[in-house]
């Protein structure tokens, strides 16, 4: 609109340039209410010179007549406006009813209802499309009504009842399964908490008895480990661990009649070399003696089923190594592990073959049979004096490793039991 005006006050100028004002003249510009325009009170009468309007009349008229068309656009646009608005707010409560919301609730968005074109061309066109919309969302509403409002057929509904129902009897059943195994469930725990709780208490027991002292034996060193069973869990642990050595000497009283092979009666595992030492009769193979993870096979035989005092000596220097059986040296070499020092920190089991420190038992590997007397000293101990205890005639503990009641626990159902070695080895023969 605002073009349009600016046009036609151009035009005028052009004309008023191409005639030229006469001498003298003044234009004179009277301003016209907008309620004369809009009551269409008549303009006022224009002088006439020669029976012709002058330019400046024309320019006055056609301003007046500019600004009598804007008015009337403004108010058809202003009812226009007041129309959709209308239309749109009874549109938005029938959607709310229809939908379950809130009457009156205001939409989130911007309106864009109001914000019509100024071109009466482009109003028009607006008008059709805002009024396609609203009868496009009214026949959505009637549609969606009929179909809430509209009955299943009957064939339909039993087939869905029927379908309902078995669905509902299976979820019974289960619900019948899942309580049948729960109970089930609950009283194979119950049996297997008392019966585990029977075993705590037996072992409980048998702790509290070795905790009252050394009264149960004799003295402290009249014990022995019994383990009954190849396995992987049964197994004694000596409490302290060994210093550095460059030379040793391990002995033991035994008994085993496993076959084939009695296992590991002991191994000392370290961070890094789980065979530091190691004593083993595996399968069909002979006693081996490990250092370092380097072997010697011993010629002892003690799978009878009798008490035999065992003692191993190595010194790192050359790899020396001795192998006593009731006394009697049976067997020596040399280059076992040479010039290796023994590593301290390392863990000493009774009864296993350790795959890594303290642990990964493998049961083909375990000692079945019974252990007492088991002492290490920090030196090679001279022949007579191996021969002494294996005879009885001297009672003499290791100085890092002594054989008491109080240096080893026993785990997995392996047991301690009061026993005289020299008794019951004269018993054996």
């Amino acid at each position: 609109m605002l073009a349009l005006l600016a046009a036609g006050v151009a035009l005028a100028v052009a004309a008023g340039a191409q005639d030229g004002p006469a001498p003298g003249n003044r234009f004179v510009c009277t301003a016209l209410p907008p309620e004369a325009a809009r009551a269409g009170c008549p303009l006022p009468a224009m002088p006439m010179q020669g029976g012709a309007l002058s330019p400046e009349e024309e320019l006055r008229a056609a301003v007046l007549q500019l600004r009598e068309t804007v008015v009337q656009q403004k108010e058809t646009l202003g009812s226009q406006r007041e129309a959709i608005r209308e239309l749109t707010a009874k549109l938005a409560r029938c959607e709310g009813l229809a939908g379950g919301k809130v009457p009156g609730r205001a939409a989130s968005g911007k309106d864009t209802m109001g914000d019509l074109p100024r071109d009466p061309g482009h109003v028009v066109e607006q008008l059709s499309r805002s009024l396609q919309t609203l009868k496009d969302r009214l026949e959505s509403l009637e549609l969606r009504a009929n179909v809430s409002n509209a009955v299943l057929p009957g064939d339909f509904r039993e087939v869905l009842q029927r379908r309902l129902g078995e669905l509902e009897r299976q979820l019974l059943r289960k619900v019948a399964e899942l309580e049948d195994e729960k109970s089930l469930l609950h009283n194979e725990t119950s049996a297997h908490r008392q019966k585990t709780e029977s075993a705590l208490n037996a072992l409980l027991q048998r702790v509290t008895e070795l905790e009252r002292g050394n009264s149960a034996f004799k003295s402290p060193d009249a014990f022995k480990v019994s383990l009954p069973l190849r396995t992987n869990y049964l197994y004694g642990k000596i409490k302290k661990t060994l210093p550095e050595l460059y030379a040793f000497t391990i002995c033991l009283w035994l008994r085993s009649s496993a076959s084939p092979g009695i296992g590991t009666p002991f191994s000392y595992a370290v961070p890094g070399q789980a065979n530091e030492i190691v004593l083993i009769e595996w399968g069909n193979n002979p006693i081996e003696l490990l250092i370092n993870d380097k072997v010697a096979q011993l010629p002892l035989f003690v799978s009878d089923g009798k008490w035999h005092h065992i003692c191993v000596t190595w010194t790192t220097r050359d790899g020396m190594w001795e192998a006593f059986q009731d006394g009697e040296k049976l067997g020596t070499g040399e280059n076992l592990a040479p010039w290796h020092p023994i590593k301290p920190g390392g863990v000493l089991i009774l009864g296993q073959e350790q795959d890594t420190v303290g642990g990964r038992f493998d049961a083909t590997q375990a000692f079945v049979g019974e252990l007492s007397q088991f002492n290490i000293w920090d030196r090679v101990l001279r022949a007579q004096e191996i021969i002494n205890i294996a005879n009885c005639s001297t009672n003499m503990p290791g100085n890092i490793i002594p054989w008491v009641d109080n240096n080893v626990d026993v785990f997995g159902g392996a047991s301690k039991w009061p026993v005289e070695t020299c008794e019951e080895r004269l018993l054996d023969l």
